[in-house]
């Protein structure tokens, strides 16, 4: 049976339970009078989810052996289309990597056979990665893991419930991206 404490949220064993969001919310509000527990309800549940669903795909591409952060890579070079390559500097932006964490993750992930490091042709001084037919495999085989797991998720959400819910939130990510534009990758003062 849980421990509760007057410090802090139960506890099970060596595991501490998260408050729920209404926890959570009244306790911000208790804290901070002017706080819209509407909003932050919206936001906690979409960091929480987020956070979660996260967890679920890095357990998944684990199966695959490859992490979280080369799944990124492959899923960038597949987003750049066929032939699937593109030059470091420009993954590293896209990933908002420093160079030398990208330069580090393709190391790995050439030695996996996910991609291949090699001189641009036409601009020798130029380097090109690009997806291996390896990678490839492995990139479908974690959508095709990741759309079970999608599928699962959004079960209890009819089509239209998943229509309204996914217009909904590209109005929101659309704000974000308006107002923090370089939210999405490397930021500026990284360059």
């Amino acid at each position: 049976m849980p421990n509760a404490s007057p410090e802090g949220p139960a506890v099970t064993g060596a595991a501490i339970q998260e408050p729920t969001l209404d926890e959570q919310i009244a306790a911000y509000q208790r804290e901070y009078g002017d706080l819209d527990p509407q909003v932050e309800k919206v936001v906690s549940a979409l960091g929480r989810l987020n956070r979660r669903m996260n967890v679920a795909y890095g357990r998944q591409v684990a199966t695959l052996g490859i992490s979280n952060a080369e799944w990124e890579v492959l899923k960038t070079l597949v987003l750049a289309g066929s032939p699937y390559r593109m030059g470091p500097g420009e993954l590293a932006k896209r990933l908002g990597l420093t160079p030398a964490a990208m330069t580090h993750r393709i190391d790995r992930m050439a030695t996996d056979g996910l991609v291949t490091r090699d001189r641009d042709e036409s601009n020798r001084v130029r380097v090109i990665v690009e997806l291996t037919d390896e990678g490839r495999t492995k990139w479908l085989e974690a959508m095709r893991m990741a759309s079970d797991f999608e599928g699962d998720l959004l079960q209890d959400l009819s089509a239209e419930e998943r229509g309204v819910l996914g217009e909904l939130l590209i109005r929101v990510l659309r704000r974000v991206e308006h107002t923090q534009p370089d939210a999405g990758g490397r930021l500026t003062d990284l360059d």
